[in-house]
């Protein structure tokens, strides 16, 4: 999760909810408001939104949904990664993640990334940025590709060794069928969440494996946090998926043998209790790039609410749902 800040004017927001949007982005079904007002608490997008629930099958989803040229433009104006490298923050963090703390660390706190999973074939990274986890993928047994919309941050992965595609999912082919597609922190972004799952399937071999991580929408921080919790993230953010709505969606784009659990990351954690202290609308909120505020927190978080994170995993309540689901092997989708 990124946590760069820019300035608010350059993309505004103003959009109304329309009555042919307020139906379910997945099955069509009447929406109905669940929380009002929540703008955008980690780069001040200017802007409210409404999170409304299906009648129908459950989805929670964010309104209004920006149009997808709308989108690039947040996402190039607020998300994308800007070229930063050589810095001292880069040169700790490349070390990190090579080091054996990073590994004691995902046993401790959950791998919300597939970072620790070994094993082998080719593997697929949507949205795999400047190629951080190609590097782990690698280390870990796979022949791991990329598909990355950001021409920066794809060329900077290229410059590693590394095969990135610059494409949309829908219109990518690749020669040969996937091992293992990640999707780590993305289906919850997409404008299609189902279509995105059938174009996973089609490039899938038989028997192989999607790898999906998502906030959830039943954490009990999202309870506690209100319109403050860091996930809901608008209007980046589009669907927000409980285990209930996730595995069903998955069963209905083809997938089979879904294994679903729950972690609560001590940086999200970390995260949302810095926007429920400091963020405005429509400003930045920059304590989120306080490295001394975020390891407290962090530190805090995993050693003192260790017990509560634990129990809110185990009764369902965690703040982000890991899923592993097949492809059967009789046939693709």
């Amino acid at each position: 999760m990124p946590y760069q800040t820019h300035g608010t004017s350059a993309v505004a927001t103003s959009l109304t909810v329309q009555d042919d949007e307020r139906g379910c982005i997945i099955c069509g079904g009447e929406t109905n408001d669940v929380l009002p007002q929540v703008t955008d608490s980690r780069f001040g997008v200017p802007g409210e939104y409404v999170i409304r629930r299906c009648s129908v099958c459950g989805l929670e989803q964010t309104l209004p949904r920006p149009e997808p040229g709308d989108l690039k433009r947040l996402y190039e104006t607020y998300y994308n990664f800007g070229g930063e490298r050589g810095t001292t923050y880069t040169r700790w963090r490349e070390w990190f993640f090579a080091s054996w703390l990073y590994r004691l660390w995902l046993v401790l706190d959950g791998d919300g990334s597939f970072h620790a999973r070994e094993g082998n074939g080719r593997l697929l990274d949507i949205g795999c940025n400047e190629g951080r986890g190609l590097h782990i993928h690698r280390r870990n047994g796979f022949t791991p590709e990329g598909l990355e919309l950001n021409p920066r941050a794809a060329s900077v992965a290229r410059s590693a060794g590394f095969t990135v595609y610059e494409t949309l999912l829908a219109d990518f082919h690749p020669a040969s069928p996937y091992d293992v597609v990640v999707l780590s922190n993305v289906l919850e972004h997409s404008l299609d969440p189902k279509s995105m799952l059938l174009d996973i399937a089609r490039i899938l071999r038989p028997g192989g494996q999607v790898w999906i991580t998502c906030p959830n929408s039943q954490s009990w921080l999202r309870r506690l946090f209100g319109r403050a919790w860091i996930n809901w993230h608008v209007p980046f953010h589009i669907v927000h998926f409980s285990p209930t709505t996730l595995r069903g969606l998955l069963v209905e784009t083809g997938f089979s043998a879904v294994e679903l659990g729950q972690i609560t990351p001590a940086l999200w954690v970390a995260s949302s209790i810095i926007t429920g202290m400091f963020a405005r609308s429509g400003r930045p909120t920059r304590q989120l790039r306080n490295p001394l505020l975020i390891l407290t927190l962090i530190g805090f978080a995993r050693g003192i609410l260790f017990p509560m994170l634990y129990v809110g995993n185990r009764l369902g309540r965690g703040d982000c749902l890991v899923a592993v689901a097949n492809m059967p092997l009789a046939s693709r989708g």
